[in-house]
């Protein structure tokens, strides 16, 4: 301490777990906190974190699978680091989002996803060492009521596990909510666990809970995009205006459809979404009941699925134009602002190209 500056505060800080591309933690960077440390098991999605230097230091994008010593140790070192050279003795946040695939209703090809699941497990262990000032984890709908193996190799409900090991330092929130509910521009429910210290004085999880928000449709979300009516077409002004092209034979199968209605409801079985094997017609099997969907103008944006790019995906169809939405559609319906790079090359040459 006796190198620290009259009147110096440390800075605002925080650790992201399972980070994937930073979108998740995108508006803490925003806001000027610091990251600490990002951990993200795929090296290409922390490529997207460095081109919105989320990091001031190198040394805090970690890819590495966060079950191991050497990923948990290098997230330890970056605490070490900050400790020294910024005075920061607990980050202020910790939050985690692991894999939701085994969760998800969703995921029709899940088998066995205990091994999965109980990655939130490497969340709550880190937590208890770091001892944050708050803590946020999120997941699908289901995320606590989800069998999980815990610290001690007991099997329980991931909720008591997150109670058994933070309960006594922790005042804990758990609830489930809709984001389009507190300001997001489609609807996405989640499961929200918010922590905070018990030795931080007058403050519970209710008070960093957001306000509740009036729902936006999404005429209002995207309403005022560049129409895009033919394949392949692509916004001058806007690279990521662009939607990804299907099959020309699948057209008849949207062209017709109003909002609300799907592929399957054609009344001509020609329309209707299928294969033809050996000259014969094999139709498509409609396992959710919003494949092939035309969306609504005036009413909240679907949840954007992990396939939302194909028309076979949930709730993919524009409510007026015969194909998915765009990258800078869905980029808004997620509530990604336009500040955030997917690449390092600036968006005027990638427009240029």
């Amino acid at each position: 301490m006796k190198n620290r500056k009259l009147n110096e505060h440390p800075p605002h800080t925080y650790i992201s777990l399972f980070s994937g591309a930073g979108v998740g933690c995108y508006g803490l960077t925003r806001a000027k906190f610091e990251c600490i440390a990002t951990s993200e098991l795929d090296p290409r999605r922390l490529d997207i974190q460095k081109h919105n230097r989320k990091c001031r230091y190198p040394s805090g994008y970690i890819s590495g699978d966060l079950t191991k010593a050497e990923t948990q140790n290098s997230i330890r070192r970056e605490l070490r680091f900050w400790r020294r050279r910024h005075h920061v003795d607990y980050p202020d946040i910790l939050i985690a989002t692991p894999p939701c695939q085994g969760m998800s209703v969703a995921n029709h090809k899940k088998k066995n996803e205990l091994e999965r699941n109980s990655l939130v497990v490497e969340s709550i262990r880190l937590t208890s060492e770091f001892r944050p000032k708050f803590f946020v984890f999120e997941n699908v709908r289901a995320f606590l009521n989800i069998l999980c193996t815990d610290i001690d190799g007991s099997h329980h409900p991931i909720r008591d596990s997150i109670e058994l090991n933070l309960g006594g330092a922790y005042n804990i929130l758990y609830q489930t909510l809709n984001f389009k509910d507190y300001g997001g521009n489609s609807s996405r429910t989640r499961a929200l666990v918010l922590g905070v210290r018990k030795d931080l004085p007058d403050i519970t999880p209710l008070d960093i809970l957001p306000n509740r928000r009036k729902e936006k449709t999404l005429r209002e979300v995207i309403g005022d995009f560049l129409p895009l009516k033919t394949m392949g077409a692509i916004d001058p002004d806007d690279i990521y205006h662009n939607f990804r092209p299907y099959a020309p034979r699948m057209t008849a199968w949207i062209e017709h459809i109003k909002e609300g209605e799907s592929a399957f409801d054609n009344a001509n079985p020609k329309r209707r979404p299928h294969r033809v094997i050996n000259g014969e017609i094999v139709f498509n099997a409609n396992k959710n009941g919003d494949k092939y969907t035309r969306c609504f103008w005036d009413r909240p944006g679907a949840c954007v699925h992990t396939r939302n790019d194909i028309l076979s995906s949930q709730a993919t169809i524009h409510p007026e134009e015969d194909r998915v939405f765009s990258i800078r559609e869905l980029m808004r319906l997620m509530t990604i602002p336009r500040s955030f790079r997917w690449s390092d090359i600036p968006e005027t040459v990638l427009n240029r190209l």
